[in-house]
C-alpha cells in the first residue's frame, strides 16, 4: 500500500480531507451507497481459510527483537484463560481482521481495542476522564477492525466469567449498538464538539444506569485518584546510601548491568527531551534522574524493553515516567507502514488524535543500539474496569461505554457522517458482529488450547507467575 494512504495528516487528501466540505446529508448517502457493494450483514461470517496460518507460528514471529528471557512470562499469562491469550495476540487477530471485509473507511484505530484498554485516568487539569489508553498499535486502518476486536473482546470476558452465550452476545451487540448510535449523534456535531467531548469520572457516575453500576464507579473514581506517581514511588523504591533506589523485584523489576546503560539512557532521556513540546521542556527541567531500571508490563508487550525513571524535583517531589518499547504496528503488514520513522512518535501522534486529553509527557525517543521508545507517566490515576466476575448486566453497562467511547475517538479522525451512512439507524450491523464475535470468540478458544498444547509439547516455553 502508498505510504500516502496511511495517515490522516498528510499532503495527499485522505477520504475524510476530500469530503469534508460536503454537507451532512450528502457523506450519509454516500456511506449508505456503499452497502450496495458491502452488505452490513456480511461482517457476521467468521470462517478461518484453509491456509490461515499456524497461529503459534504467529505468535513466536511477533517475539523477533523480544528480550529472549521474558518471552517464558509473556506466554505463561497468555496460558491463564481465552480471555488473556485474546489480549497477548493483537497480531493474530490482526492477520484474521485483514482477511474479513471491510468499507474501506479508514480511521486513526486503535490497533489492539479490547475492553482493558480503556479505563480512567488523569488530564493535565488533573481530572478524571474515561477513554482509551493503550494505542501501543495504533495506525491508520479500516474502523471495523477496532470495532470487531472489541466487541469480541467482550464475548471471551463473558465466557470466561462464565455467562451464557445469549448473555455474551447481547454485550457484544450492545457495544455495537452503542458505537453506532454515539457516532452518529457525533455526526451532527460541530467539529471543534468532537474535539473537546470528553467522559469525565462524575459524569460516568451520575449517568449509571442504576444504583449497583453507580457504585462501581465511585469506587473506580475512588481507586483511581489513589493510582499515582507519589503514592507509587514508595513501594517500588527504597533510600540506598543515601538517595532513593528502585527496589529489585526480579524477573519483573530490575537493574540492568551494562557498563554503559546509563550514558545510553541518559542519550535516550535527551531526544525525549527534544520531542516534547517547549512548554513540557521546562517542566521536565525541574526534575533529575535519580535511578532507572527495566520493567515487565502487560501481557503483549512482555518481552519488549520497558524502562522505569525516578525523577525527583529540588525539594525531594517524586515522578515516575516509563519508556516503553515502540516497534512496528500490528496492523502494519495489512494497513500499510506508518509515516513516522520514529515508531514511538507514531504511537504518540496516534494517541493525542484518539484521546480526548492526553499525559503531558508523552514524548519519544531512539535509543543508541536502534530501538525506539515512547514515555508517559507511569499510572497517572490509570486504571481499567473490574472486570473479572462481573455479572452480566454490569458487562453490559460496561459494553456500551466502551462503544460510545470507540465512537468518539473514531469521530476525531475519520468521517463520521459517511459511516454513520453505511451503518444506518436499524441494527442490522450490530447483529452481525454479534455472530461475528461469537464465532471469533470459538476460534479465540481453539487458538488458546493450540497454545496449551504447545506448551506440554515442549515446543514453547512458558513461565507462569504466581498471585498475578
Amino acid at each position: 500500500m502508498n505510504t500516502s494512504e496511511t495517515t490522516l495528516a498528510q499532503d495527499e487528501p485522505t477520504d475524510v480531507q476530500r469530503s469534508q466540505f460536503r454537507s451532512r446529508d450528502e457523506r450519509i448517502a454516500a456511506g449508505k451507497a456503499l452497502r450496495g457493494r458491502l452488505l452490513r450483514k456480511a461482517h457476521a461470517d467468521w470462517t478461518p481459510s484453509r491456509d490461515r496460518r499456524d497461529p503459534i507460528d504467529i505468535l513466536e514471529e511477533s517475539n523477533r527483537g523480544r528480550l529472549p528471557q521474558l518471552i517464558p512470562i509473556r506466554y505463561g499469562r497468555m496460558l491463564r484463560s481465552p480471555f488473556t491469550f485474546l489480549r497477548g495476540s493483537a497480531g493474530l487477530m490482526a492477520s484474521d481482521l485483514a482477511a474479513t471485509p471491510n468499507s474501506g473507511i479508514r480511521v486513526q484505530a486503535c490497533g489492539d481495542c479490547h475492553l482493558l484498554n480503556f479505563g480512567l485516568f488523569a488530564t493535565p487539569e488533573r481530572n478524571l476522564i474515561f477513554d482509551i489508553n493503550d494505542f501501543d498499535e495504533t495506525l491508520p486502518a479500516p474502523w471495523e477492525w477496532d470495532v470487531k476486536r472489541l466487541a469480541v473482546s467482550f464475548v471471551v470476558a463473558a465466557f470466561d466469567n462464565r455467562h451464557s452465550k445469549e448473555d455474551a452476545r447481547a454485550a457484544a451487540v450492545g457495544c455495537v449498538r452503542a458505537y453506532r448510535d454515539h457516532l452518529r449523534d457525533d455526526s451532527k456535531k460541530s467539529p471543534l464538539d468532537v474535539w473537546y467531548e470528553h467522559l469525565d469520572a462524575q459524569t460516568l457516575i451520575e449517568t449509571a444506569p442504576d444504583a449497583e453500576a453507580k457504585k462501581v464507579r465511585e469506587d473506580m473514581a475512588a481507586q483511581a485518584q489513589r493510582r499515582i506517581g507519589e503514592y507509587l514511588f514508595p513501594k517500588i523504591s527504597a533510600p540506598v546510601g543515601g538517595q532513593q533506589r528502585l527496589v529489585d523485584q526480579p524477573p519483573l523489576l530490575y537493574h540492568l548491568l551494562e557498563t554503559d546503560m546509563e550514558e545510553r539512557f541518559r542519550e535516550g532521556l535527551a531526544e525525549y527531551r527534544r520531542s516534547l513540546p517547549d512548554d513540557r521542556r521546562v517542566l521536565f527541567d525541574r526534575y533529575r534522574l535519580c535511578d532507572f531500571a527495566a520493567k515487565v508490563v502487560g501481557i503483549g508487550s512482555v518481552g519488549t524493553r520497558c524502562m522505569v525513571g525516578l525523577f525527583f524535583s529540588a525539594e525531594g517531589h517524586p515522578l515516575l515516567l516509563q519508556f516503553k518499547e515502540a516497534n512496528a504496528s500490528v496492523l502494519a503488514p495489512y494497513a500499510g507502514p506508518s509515516v513516522y520513522e520514529n515508531q514511538g512518535q507514531r504511537i504518540v501522534e496516534g494517541q493525542r488524535l484518539m484521546q480526548a486529553s492526553s499525559d503531558i509527557f508523552l514524548g519519544w525517543t531512539h535509543g543508541r543500539l536502534g530501538y525506539h521508545f515512547f514515555g508517559r507517566q507511569l499510572r497517572d490515576m490509570k486504571l481499567s474496569a473490574p472486570i473479572e466476575g462481573s455479572p452480566p448486566k454490569m458487562l453490559n453497562n460496561y459494553a456500551k461505554l466502551c462503544g460510545l467511547t470507540l465512537a468518539r475517538a473514531h469521530a476525531k479522525s475519520g468521517d463520521a457522517a459517511l459511516i454513520s451512512g453505511y451503518l444506518g439507524k436499524t441494527d442490522t450491523f450490530d447483529e452481525a458482529i454479534g455472530d461475528f464475535a461469537l464465532a471469533y470468540a470459538d476460534q479465540n478458544e481453539r487458538d488458546h488450547a493450540a497454545l496449551v498444547a504447545a506448551v506440554k509439547a515442549g515446543r514453547v516455553e512458558a513461565l507462569v507467575e504466581e498471585n498475578l
